[in-house]
């Protein structure tokens, strides 16, 4: 049986390999050039791959930058698991805003909007990107806050980090407008306000006047 299954799990082990190769030529690409303009030969030279190999495990460039950027978002929660392996947990809510304070997420924020583009005039490529980007990110936090919180109904972990990772991202447009998108002790307090607004909210939703 296992002679049966090691050319299985070699091809396995082979294309990860490959794929792991692609991301992180894409990132490397990236953090040269801070931005992501490249070609399909730009990465396959840097991976040291065929074009063929490029597109075997990716649609599309953008699925790559999307995948590369998902990975940095998820790098803060990663960070962040490992600190909290010895802390008894917060609430799931309070451990989402844990997670995505200003000092934990804006680094990586302002750098995958200088890596997107910051054109006013056309910031179409950017918002999907980022929208993309935070699907990764929301599928990787509701999971793991899933496992901090095996007493919670999965359904409402679920549901609570879809809404919240949804609010971050609308966060994002008016955080660029306030700062600029540059990191700095301002521009992580003012993530950290429209934080708060943004969990003010999910705890209590704003109810309006009858007739207003």
């Amino acid at each position: 049986m296992a002679a049966t299954s090691d050319p299985v799990d070699r091809r396995a082990a082979l294309k990860a390999k490959s794929r792991k190769a692609i991301l992180d030529a894409a990132a490397g690409l990236m953090r040269a050039r801070r931005s992501a303009d490249f070609s399909v030969d730009d990465l396959a030279a840097a991976a040291d791959v065929s074009r063929r190999t490029v597109f075997n495990h990716f649609a599309s460039l953008e699925d790559i930058v999307t995948a590369v950027a998902g990975e940095m978002l998820a790098d803060v929660l990663d960070h962040m698991e490992a600190q909290a392996t010895s802390a008894e947990p917060e609430t799931v809510l309070g451990d989402l805003v844990a997670i995505a304070s200003g000092v934990h997420l804006v680094p990586t924020i302002a750098y995958l909007v200088a890596i997107f583009g910051l054109d006013e005039h056309d910031d179409t490529r950017r918002a999907v990107l980022m929208q993309r980007a935070f699907h990764l990110f929301t599928n990787r936090m509701s999971a793991s806050i899933a496992t901090r919180h095996p007493e919670a109904e999965p359904l409402a972990v679920e549901l609570l980090t879809a809404a919240f990772c949804g609010g971050l991202l609308g966060l994002v447009d008016r955080w660029i407008a306030a700062t600029g998108a540059e990191d700095s002790p301002e521009s992580r307090r003012a993530w950290d306000d429209l934080l708060a607004d943004l969990t003010a909210v999910l705890r209590e939703p704003a109810t309006r006047e009858p007739g207003a």
